[in-house]
């Protein structure tokens, strides 16, 4: 098993390998060349760097995934992809996406972009919040010991 994360713009990288860490758990960050970081390295934790092209991560992310492997990330289309590959998928929010809730993500995605092109203002995400933080971690921590105890 290990962690993706779609790395750019992720809150929660350090709680991500901090868990992982606790978990023995490898964690591989998918980021945008872009993004090029001189940050020591961590022991578990791998970076990947792609192009900066608008899907690059995504596509990596799929390329490398395997089933049961987690991934952390913020956008529906990835998620969408993860789980088809059956892959456990969460967003740093603290909520995991499902099969039961995919479509009706993806439906308010649709709808939002297609309201921005015909010049409709749409609201962005809310703040990121210690209370997010909090939420995520725990279902982190929970999805771990899930996936862990199913393959024992």
């Amino acid at each position: 098993m290990k962690i993706y994360v779609d790395a750019d713009a992720s809150p929660v990288k350090d709680i991500v390998i901090s868990v992982a860490k606790q978990y023995q758990i490898p964690v591989v960050l998918v980021k945008s060349i872009s993004h090029y970081s001189h940050d020591e390295l961590v022991d578990g934790v791998q970076t990947i760097y792609v192009d900066t092209g608008a899907d690059a991560a995504d596509y990596r992310i799929m390329q490398l995934a395997k089933r049961l492997d987690l991934i952390i990330t913020q956008d529906y289309g990835l998620a969408s992809l993860g789980l088809g590959k059956g892959c456990l998928v969460l967003h740093h929010k603290g909520f995991a996406y499902t099969n039961e809730n995919i479509d009706q993500l993806l439906q308010t995605r649709h709808l939002s972009a297609k309201a921005r092109r015909s010049g409709q203002k749409t609201k962005g995400p809310k703040p990121f919040t210690d209370e997010d933080r909090k939420k995520f971690k725990e279902l982190l921590e929970k999805t771990i010991k899930q996936i862990k105890g199913s393959n024992t």
